[in-house]
């Protein structure tokens, strides 16, 4: 679909006069960082060690979910129940440690040209993300200096209802002080897509892991990988918000 046509598709679908970007609210593994592999590896062995039968892949679908909702959902589809409260610290300590030990996740190819031209278009960048990791939210500082402020940050632990919830996307519009039809979602995960769209934001979808890219159909638009929307993806996204 062309980007054009795609931004009016939504107008018309939100009643929107116009899309007015001041924002742009970004999730995190997967998307800033090719994280996602470390995490199914460390979710599969915590998951494993209480002799629960799973599979790496099926934490893909659970990306962008908070700890809590992703081990909930396992308890319910084996126990028929949710997890308690320290059920669920002793298994996230557990999925943590796992983490940590796995090398360091490398920062997504065409993340950090993409923040660049975020940067220069003026727009705020908002990062919105399920994950509780603090070493990958410390490294985030590192990796990508002075691009996303404490105050510009929606994570875990300031959500009552992850993703496939709106919360987090609306709460990561409070913080940047704009509403909906003045920021775009960049998300790679079917729940994050859910939860962006739920919240009534232009949703740009960018498949960098081994989900099928129907899975995504609910964005706004689509693309292959983060190189090919910070290219000329962002640039048409641009020149369609401008017309």
């Amino acid at each position: 679909m062309r980007v054009s046509v795609a931004v009016s598709h939504f107008l018309e679908k939100h009643r929107y006069e116009a899309l007015q970007l001041k924002a742009v609210l970004f999730d995190m593994d997967g998307v800033l960082f090719d994280s996602m592999k470390n995490h199914t590896e460390a979710w599969y062995e915590a998951i494993s060690d209480m002799g629960i039968p799973c599979t790496q892949e099926e934490f893909y679908q659970y990306e962008g979910a908070t700890g809590k909702w992703t081990i909930n959902c396992i308890f319910r589809r084996v126990y028929g129940r949710e997890a308690t409260a320290s059920e669920i610290e002793e298994i996230y300590i557990k999925k943590s440690r796992y983490f940590n030990q796995l090398p360091e996740a490398v920062p997504m190819p065409g993340a950090g040209e993409l923040l660049t031209k975020v940067k220069e278009a003026g727009l705020i960048p908002v990062l919105v993300t399920g994950s509780g990791q603090r070493s990958l939210l410390e490294r985030l500082k590192r990796v990508y200096p002075g691009v996303f402020s404490k105050s510009h940050m929606v994570t875990a632990f300031d959500v009552s209802h992850g993703k496939p919830a709106a919360e987090p996307y609306l709460k990561g519009l409070k913080k940047a002080g704009v509403f909906p039809y003045q920021a775009i979602v960049v998300e790679n995960a079917p729940l994050g897509v859910e939860a962006g769209v739920a919240a009534g934001i232009f949703t740009v979808a960018v498949n960098t892991g081994p989900v099928p890219t129907e899975q995504l159909k609910q964005a706004n638009l689509i693309y292959p990988d983060m190189l090919s929307f910070a290219g000329d993806g962002f640039d048409e996204l641009m020149e369609a918000v401008s017309l």
